[in-house]
């Protein structure tokens, strides 16, 4: 019998409309015809366009390359040797919105003191990391100004002293905001990002303002901030949507209102089962196919745009694209494998008490006290070795979740422990019913169909060069 002369090394594979992607675990892949991929799976494809594909992406075992399959691997995964470089600090539940779909904090609720907030700074330090990203987010982290400026002034002293690189972020709503805290957060290089869920009429029925017209506010320091920064990247400011129900139908003047902004990103993202969403689910909620027709019509929607000149990016895209063809590692610690829950992240709640993840602190405002580690007067080694930060790395290793294993988007993903908890009473979850794999496995699709096109694929590259 004569031996295949191009045998394939591991793969999985999955088929879609325009051909079949074939996929390796350290993220090459092609995209075959029906007939190439019949002739690769058997080792019998040893000539033609594919079989250069399949050459360039480490899958004929045969001709590969380890040193550049390994550092493409390397420098995707480089965050594995290093400590959590996310540190968000929760200076307050205090909130003067009634979001619909709140999952921070609203009304009255405890604040963190600046003593508690300068402690909090000191353990991020504590972090075997060169670079540090600390965000300020609530409830509503304004309305606790003082906690805010404390920290913020402590964590640039600290950054000299030590030679560490030092990123601060503020997560706000805008509505308390003023010129003199605007001029400090500019002043001391705090990027800002706010929540804008589309029109006027959509995001005032999504977010309802004690005060009167949220959109009005928040739309108003995004054109301060843009003034005073020229509005680019890193000094912002971003923003931020959630979808429900009541954006369906409405992607493309949704995506339109960011453009108009002249926002760099929109974020279309789905609801989680946290906070008030699960109570009011009948009201806002749907199920995945009705979020990935938003997704869809949303992201074909920036495309129109960019075609026309517009510059802007759809964040969930540009995050997957930046692994898919740039092998990079796209810091979003939700899609990493394993999850960033711990080893790329921590969450500090008012009382000081330390989290695996933002997601985690919301859970035990629940009563899920799972994915809690302790608290700032504990020392990093206790914290990073505690039960949770090893069950969420165990959880989200998507090697040992049976349907992960053999996806071909496996290379690419990421499982959420927090999610998997709310939605379904554990780390693991069942990959199967999950409803966040479900979406994400639908805009992997999208994606990969946009991909055979030369035009979105020019598209995406330039999303990758700026």
């Amino acid at each position: 019998m004569k031996k295949p002369q191009s045998k394939p090394s591991y793969f999985n594979f999955r088929r879609l409309p325009h051909g079949v992607l074939v996929a390796g675990d350290l993220g090459g892949w092609a995209l075959l015809t029906p007939a190439e991929f019949k002739l690769f799976s058997s080792g019998k494809l040893t000539k033609g366009p594919g079989l250069a594909k399949l050459e360039r992406a480490g899958l004929i075992s045969s001709r590969l390359d380890f040193d550049a399959l390994c550092a493409d691997w390397r420098d995707s995964n480089d965050y594995l040797e290093r400590g959590p470089g996310l540190h968000i600090l929760v200076l307050t539940q205090n909130c003067n919105h009634g979001c619909v779909y709140c999952q921070a904090g609203s009304g009255r609720g405890a604040s963190m003191s600046p003593a508690a907030a300068r402690r909090a700074v000191d353990f991020a330090f504590s972090a075997p990391v060169e670079g540090l990203t600390l965000e300020f987010q609530g409830g509503e982290p304004l309305l606790n100004w003082p906690a805010l400026k404390a920290a913020a002034l402590y964590a640039r002293s600290k950054a000299a002293k030590t030679g560490k690189e030092l990123a601060l972020a503020l997560v706000s709503n805008f509505s308390t905001m003023t010129e003199e805290k605007a001029e400090f957060l500019i002043s001391n290089d705090i990027s800002v990002c706010t929540s804008l869920d589309g029109p006027a009429d959509l995001h005032n029925a999504n977010r309802p303002f004690s005060g009167g017209d949220s959109h009005a506010r928040a739309v108003k320091w995004i054109k301060y901030f843009q003034r005073r920064r020229g509005g680019l990247p890193p000094g912002g400011p971003s923003a931020l949507l959630t979808v429900t129900r009541a954006s369906l139908g409405r992607a493309p003047e949704i995506v339109d209102e960011y453009a108009r902004l002249k926002l760099p990103y929109v974020f279309l993202r789905p609801l989680t089962p946290m906070g008030q969403a699960p109570k009011r689910w009948g009201e806002i909620g749907y199920g995945p196919e009705e979020f990935l027709e938003f997704y869809r019509a949303g992201l074909n929607r920036v495309l129109a745009l960019n075609r026309r000149g517009v510059k802007i990016k759809e964040k969930t895209a540009f995050l997957l694209v930046k692994k898919i063809l740039g092998s990079q590692d796209n810091k979003y610690v939700d899609l990493r494998c394993p999850c960033g829950a711990g080893l790329g992240q921590l969450a500090y709640d008012c009382d000081g008490g330390i989290y695996t993840c933002d997601e985690g602190r919301m859970l035990a405002r629940d009563g899920d006290n799972s994915f809690r580690l302790g608290g700032v007067r504990d020392g990093y080694a206790r914290i990073i070795n505690s039960f949770p930060v090893k069950a969420c790395a165990l959880s989200s290793s998507l090697d040992l979740q049976p349907a992960c294993a053999r996806c071909a988007y496996k290379a690419w993903c990421g499982a959420c422990p927090a999610y998997n908890s709310a939605a379904q009473g554990g780390f693991w979850g069942s990959m199967p019913s999950n409803a966040r794999c479900r979406i994400l496995t639908g805009v992997f699709d999208h994606i990969f169909a946009l991909l055979a096109g030369k035009d979105n694929l020019n598209i995406f590259n330039q999303w990758l060069e700026n």
